[in-house]
């Protein structure tokens, strides 16, 4: 069995099988019907074009791909989502399917809809704009200027952070070829501001050092870029002072400690960092002349029309934050000639790179329907990298997930850290066992709790096979770290294969087996009659689940849609993921397993758990037998076999530790002086008899 095992899942590594996509153009003039006509498929770049016929010609409307062509990030099915998106000449999204998918949470839990409607928000929307995913209610994606947040799935968090990260970095790589796109807009891989690194500075040397950037346009510069247009000439007061200014700016990055504190007074830096979100930026624009970037029709706390910012030719959106400051020397920041604009961090600003700023200018010609003549002046900011630390070249969007999530996994380690500190210290652990029982069940209440059903940090056989598909197609394992708490807890179990074996996840981390734990103990206090096997029909039935593990691995080798269906035979999904929030089959199957619990412990866990199997297989790598024995074990004591519920300890007294779940009941008898037979005779042996006075 053991070399079958091994023999499947070194095949699953050595098998490499591309994907492609499996639309052609037959297929997409489906979907793209008449008035609109599907192109040939490039031959340099997988995009079908899409026309619109326009009188004589045909109008270039989309471009048509897969994102499986230009992006094989893997789900949690350990196969990667495939979209089709259509994408119009400007960037926005014209169109959002899902072609194929092997999402778990997708295939029968939720249902497929909530993945359609969630890719379905994408529609109308552009690559120039900042998307975000929040939970919540809506239906559509929330506007906010350049922003959008756009309504994510809940219980699926991770894999619609995935299929986002799909999306847009395969259309960024159809918009860099195709649309003349450049730049990176990940706000995940851009650098960070050194917020604790700052520098004494005079006004003086802020202005002397670049780290205000002065730009002044005279009359005479603006005429220039109109010059052969048809605004020339439309600014009669210009024209007749050709010399004098036009509008006179100075920009500073006054989130940067080394520029805001020295630029600002104390008072006015202290109000502005209150306003920054972790991430924000703050720009302070500062202006005379006879033009104003904030003319009279200007609504405060908005992004000025007359000032913008681009990176990488996207634009990052700048919003008024509309504050009373006042600059070192007393001065006021006015609204007339004084603005500080926020940046926030969503929109992924890169300090490493040169901040583009533009000085628009429109000018009319006519009057009732007036030709508009718009102009830009670029200018830029080029921060020093003193003030910002570039990240690694493997740093992705998972990084802001983690972050996200870190309250959740700072409880999760110490949780960890206890635990790990309690099975090194069993000996006081289990020396009390009223003492043992409460903090067992404590631990098994908040793992089922907070890392099933609040934090969903259920570990499953999904794992397992998400891994060997990646390895059977040669992916990239970087979906995992999608999900903090499933890294999270595999780390921690990885390490302790080796002290302890399988049994500190099953025993203590699985959700579904506390589940199934804290429902026998209730059973049990209500009197609920007990099922015990005989000893071989035991072991014989602890065997399914092994058959079943290399039923699912071997699966893996045939057809990615017999794996989803075989994987269903874990409840964990309904009853951890879902909350039993699924179609009735799957509740009743759950539900029965739940129930079978409370009158055979641990049915589920002992008898069909394959990745229970899986992890008994990896459990051989367990270094030390930790668990005390005494001499007497078996020979002739009996009592903890008879009284081990996993059926775990064979009648010589050795622990199968591939079938033990450490619930430490065996040591908790082994410390009593009550309860173990040895130790009760050797306590006896120790008592001193008294010896009789010689009378002589």
């Amino acid at each position: 069995m053991r070399k079958l095992f091994a023999a499947l899942i070194l095949l699953c590594a050595l098998i490499i099988s591309a994907h492609a996509g499996v639309m052609n153009k037959e297929t997409l003039a489906q979907k793209f019907p008449s008035p609109l006509m599907v192109g040939d498929k490039d031959p340099e770049l997988a995009v079908w074009p899409i026309f619109k016929q326009n009188a004589t010609s045909n109008e270039l409307v989309a471009y048509v791909f897969e994102s499986i062509d230009f992006v094989a990030l893997p789900g949690f099915g350990g196969l990667p989502i495939n979209l089709l998106v259509a994408l119009d000449p400007k960037g926005n999204f014209m169109d959002v399917q899902v072609v194929s998918h092997h999402e778990p949470v997708f295939l029968e839990g939720l249902g497929p809809q909530p993945l359609f409607n969630f890719v379905s928000q994408y529609k109308d929307l552009s690559l120039t704009q900042n998307i975000t995913i929040e939970t919540g209610t809506r239906k559509t994606a929330k506007m906010d200027g350049n922003n959008v947040r756009i309504d994510g799935v809940s219980k699926a968090t991770a894999s619609v952070r995935i299929i986002n990260q799909t999306l847009l970095a395969s259309s960024l790589a159809v918009a860099r070829k195709k649309l003349g796109f450049s730049g990176s807009h990940d706000p995940d891989q851009i650098a960070r501001l050194k917020t604790k690194f700052f520098e004494q500075h005079t006004s003086t040397d802020l202005f002397g050092k670049n780290l205000v950037t002065h730009v002044s346009l005279a009359n005479r510069d603006v005429e220039k870029i109109y010059a052969g247009t048809a605004g020339e000439g439309l600014d009669p007061e210009g024209s007749a002072a050709l010399d004098d200014m036009f509008i006179d700016v100075y920009t500073a990055v006054v989130s940067i400690p080394s520029i805001g504190r020295n630029l600002l007074d104390a008072e006015s830096w202290a109000k502005l960092s209150e306003r920054l979100e972790k991430g924000d930026h703050a720009i302070l624009v500062m202006w005379g002349g006879r033009y104003s970037l904030t003319p009279e029709d200007f609504i405060p706390g908005t992004s000025p029309e007359r000032l913008t910012l681009k990176q990488g030719g996207l634009p990052i959106e700048m919003r008024d934050l509309d504050m009373d400051l006042r600059l070192a020397d007393g001065t006021p920041v006015t609204p007339e000639h004084m603005k500080v604009f926020r940046v926030i961090s969503q929109t992924g600003l890169d300090l490493s790179k040169p901040l583009d700023f533009f000085i628009n200018i429109k000018r009319e010609k006519g009057m009732i329907f007036p030709e508009i003549i718009r102009k830009a002046f670029p200018y830029k900011i080029d921060v020093p990298e003193r003030f910002y630390d570039v990240p690694a070249g493997d740093n992705k969007t998972w990084v802001s997930i983690w972050q996200q999530r870190a309250p959740e996994l700072a409880i999760l380690g110490v949780a960890l850290l206890i635990l790990t500190v309690l099975l090194a210290q069993q000996r006081w652990l289990t020396a009390n066992a009223r003492r043992f029982t409460l903090i067992r069940v404590s631990f098994l209440l908040f793992t089922l709790v907070f890392i099933g059903w609040y934090a969903q940090g259920q570990l499953s056989i999904v794992n397992i096979t998400g891994l060997l598909q990646s390895l059977k197609e040669h992916r990239s394992l970087v979906f995992f770290l999608y999900d903090p708490m499933t890294v999270t807890l595999w780390a921690f179990v990885g390490l302790t294969f080796f002290a302890w074996g399988r049994a500190t996840f099953c025993g203590w981390l699985c959700p579904f087996g506390a589940l199934q734990e804290l429902v026998s103990r209730a059973a049990r206090l209500l009197r609920v009659p007990q099922i015990r096997l005989h000893t071989k029909t035991d072991a014989r039935l602890k065997r399914i689940k092994y058959v079943l593990l290399a039923a699912i691995v071997g699966s893996i080798l045939f057809s990615a849609q017999i794996t989803d269906m075989l994987v269903e035979i874990e409840p964990f999904k309904t009853g951890i993921t879902l909350l039993f929030v699924r179609a009735w089959p799957f509740v009743l199957y759950a539900g029965g397993l739940v129930v079978a619990s409370s009158v055979m412990y641990k049915f589920f866990c002992r008898y069909l758990c394959p990745f229970g199997a899986g992890l008994a297989i990896l459990g051989k790598l367990r270094l030390l037998k930790w668990l005390p024995r005494r001499t007497e074990c078996g020979t002739p004591c009996q009592t903890c076999r008879h009284r081990c519920d996993y059926q775990a300890i064979k009648p010589d007294g050795a622990i199968a530790y591939d079938e033990c779940f450490q619930c430490m009941d065996c040591v908790v008898i082994y410390h009593s002086d009550t309860q173990c037979a040895p130790r009760i005779m050797e306590i006896k042996r120790r008592v001193t008899i008294p010896i009789r006075p010689v009378v002589s």
